[in-house]
């Protein structure tokens, strides 16, 4: 019992569970600290891999501190490591770029190889820019175009005039205005061009005289000549305004504002002639055919408005209308002024 005082030991075989316990504990331990240092170089790898410049500057400079460090010690690595990392990242750089040089190289090369050059002065273009490269790329793919369609191209017998043409609807375009041009110099001259009228002042009694204007002048501006013309002879007619004289041309009234070239290019016609005649003639025919329209002219009558006003109701006034270019007529014969 006197040994039972200094402690139980056990036997043999809890000597040999200790042991093994142990062992498993400093295993375990083992495998902890390695997992523990992997898992701190996979975070570096990790910041190295996502971080920028400063972040980078900033581990490296952590590791490198480690423990006290004097002012002067602390500035001198942070210089050298920024230095170091500078130097890094040029080298990073530049072998970057030789490497992009070189598969520019391998590809022109490449393109080289590819076919036969159709170019005499294939072997000149190696200092070329890509563009040049580029260029001469596509000069030399259309004859090997050109060589696969064969014969297929376009139809010289097709009719294609009614595609679109910049180039043709210009010449068109140009060839509209030239016309345009030439017909409003040529109505122009026909404006220009005089005409005599042969007239009657009606006051009950015809009095015929002749007179000249133009084949452009408008009715108004014809009565203000006619105006000119009589004020010396009949004293209501000196009095009278323009507007207070009418134009009747085969019983139309021809309003003030119709001119001559009107009447003739549009081969008006009245009741009982036409209104592009001027003159005074009969027609001379023979033989009457009703298929052919009588060619006879009158003498258009002047008319002052109160005249008309007070013997409208009394031939020849009653027949008179007013002149309607839109309107066709039924013809009849007249006699005398």
């Amino acid at each position: 019992m006197s040994g039972m005082g200094d402690g139980y030991v056990g036997t043999a075989q809890d000597a040999a569970r200790i042991r093994r316990l142990e062992k498993q504990r400093e295993a375990e331990r083992k495998r902890i600290q390695d997992l523990k240092k992997k898992s701190a170089e996979g975070q570096g790898g990790l910041l190295q891999f996502g971080s920028g410049t400063s972040e980078l500057l900033e581990s490296a400079f952590k590791k490198e501190t480690v423990g006290l460090v004097t002012r002067e010690q602390f500035v001198e690595k942070r210089v050298n490591l920024r230095s170091k990392l500078e130097e890094e990242e040029k080298e990073k750089q530049a072998k970057l770029a030789l490497e992009e040089e070189q598969r520019h190289v391998q590809k022109r090369k490449k393109r080289r190889v590819k076919g036969p050059s159709r170019l005499s002065f294939a072997d000149d273009i190696d200092g070329d820019t890509d563009e040049e490269n580029e260029a001469a790329e596509k000069e030399k793919e259309e004859p090997m175009k050109q060589q696969k369609l064969g014969k297929f191209g376009k139809n010289p017998g097709v009719e294609t005039s009614f595609l679109p043409d910049r180039e043709r609807e210009a010449e068109e375009q140009a060839e509209r205005e030239r016309l345009r041009s030439e017909w409003l110099q040529q109505q122009s001259r026909i404006k220009n061009e005089p005409l005599e009228i042969t007239y009657s002042y009606w006051d009950g009694a015809g009095h015929r005289r002749v007179i000249q204007v133009r084949k452009g002048d408008t009715i108004a501006e014809f009565l203000r000549a006619v105006q000119q013309q009589l004020a010396s002879e009949f004293r209501e007619i000196r009095t009278a305004s323009v507007e207070n004289l009418l134009y009747v041309k085969e019983d139309l009234i021809i309003p003030h504002q119709h001119s001559f070239y009107e009447l003739i290019i549009n081969k008006a016609r009245g009741k009982s002639g036409p209104l592009f005649h001027f003159d005074v003639h009969e027609d001379i025919r023979t033989i009457a055919d009703a298929t052919i329209e009588k060619d006879e002219s009158h003498a258009g009558k002047v008319v002052e408005r109160h005249w008309y006003e007070k013997n409208k109701h009394i031939f020849p006034a009653s027949r008179w209308e007013i002149y309607d270019p839109t309107k066709r007529w039924e013809r009849y014969t007249i006699h005398g002024d």
